[in-house]
């Protein structure tokens, strides 16, 4: 039987052996998942082929971006399925369509700005708009801010700085926005998501969170819930410690908890089990999809045991069925 996650209306049926890729290709690493009008899933990933397009049975559609990304980090799409790529390798946001066609390139590819310079791009991470259709790129590992473009790409304003206090970010990792235009940022690091008005005021925060790494806003503008992707731990004193993940939450539009998927004990690949969730979306059913990033974090999860080949193959993709009474 299928693994089932959740509680009550939470409810979610693991979907095993979900991607169908051709023989001998492989995802590794997928960073983030977009899900398109159609319920097309784009699985933009960190193998030779960086933009996967599945159907929602998980059949192989097409790939494209062979050649044009150096390391696929996030990935956001607009109400036109217009997607947003984020490729912290090269430095950039690239706009492009679903049979990639790039549209607009925010950013100069392999010329980061200096280290914590504030200046964008230094190692971004991920992409959110604004109800007007301004750009929120978050930034990332090299840098401690959050950018604001307008929708053609020019720099609006910047906010964030190193630090654990309010309005400061530690390894800024993922950001989301609502139909009010609020912005959510997680703050990887600092285990909390902060809250900014779109002009990057400080507002709130959440707290209670281990690493969170993925962020999607869903549930409609009237009341919006968030799912959240908690990496596990990350330091070999703490390995073997449970209920810090890797684990899904599902929260209000405050923070709080609804429901927990998974984490109780650690990581693994046995179905029910997470690695390391690093990217989010949900279809028009409902249905979660989960990029996960774990072979780059095998060794700060399992140490010197041996890596099975299914996780470089198609492990690092998820889809979490919703169970419907």
């Amino acid at each position: 039987m299928p693994a089932i996650l959740g509680t009550g209306e939470h409810r979610y049926r693991v979907v095993d052996n979900f991607a169908k890729l051709p023989d001998g290709w492989t995802l590794t690493d997928v960073a983030s998942v977009a899900v398109d009008s159609k319920d097309r899933v784009y699985v933009f990933n960190r193998g030779a082929h960086p933009m996967v397009v599945l159907d929602r049975e998980g059949n192989f559609l097409r790939s494209w971006g062979e050649g044009l990304f150096s390391r696929a980090h996030g990935l956001h799409i607009d109400a036109d399925d217009n997607l947003y790529c984020t490729d912290d390798g090269d430095h950039t946001v690239r706009k492009c369509t679903t049979d990639g066609k790039v549209l607009l390139t925010i950013g100069i590819p392999e010329k980061p700005s200096p280290f914590m310079s504030g200046e964008p791009f230094h190692r971004c991470t991920h992409t959110a708009l604004s109800p007007k259709g301004e750009i929120y790129v978050s930034d990332g590992y090299g840098n401690a801010r959050v950018h604001k473009f307008t929708p053609d790409g020019k720099l609006m304003k910047s906010w964030g700085e190193p630090g654990t206090d309010p309005g400061q970010f530690n390894i800024v990792h993922n950001i989301a926005t609502d139909a009010d235009g609020w912005v959510y940022v997680a703050d990887r690091e600092n285990h909390r998501v902060q809250v900014f008005n779109g002009e990057g005021k400080y507002e709130t925060q959440w707290n209670n969170l281990h690493r969170p790494c993925a962020l999607c806003c869903c549930g409609g503008a009237k009341s919006p819930t968030f799912v959240i992707g908690e990496l596990g731990p990350g330091l070999d004193i703490n390995r073997n410690v449970p209920n810090l993940g890797p684990r899904l939450s599902i929260v209000d539009a405050k923070g709080n908890r609804i429901a927990r998927l998974g984490g109780e004990n650690g990581p693994g690949v046995a179905s029910g089990k997470f690695l390391a969730p690093h990217g989010l979306a949900l279809d028009s059913r409902g249905d979660i999809y989960v990029g996960e990033v774990g072979v780059t974090n095998w060794k700060a999860s399992f140490g010197d045991q041996e890596m099975p080949a299914v996780v470089r193959a198609t492990r690092c993709l998820q889809k979490l069925e919703r169970v419907r009474e």
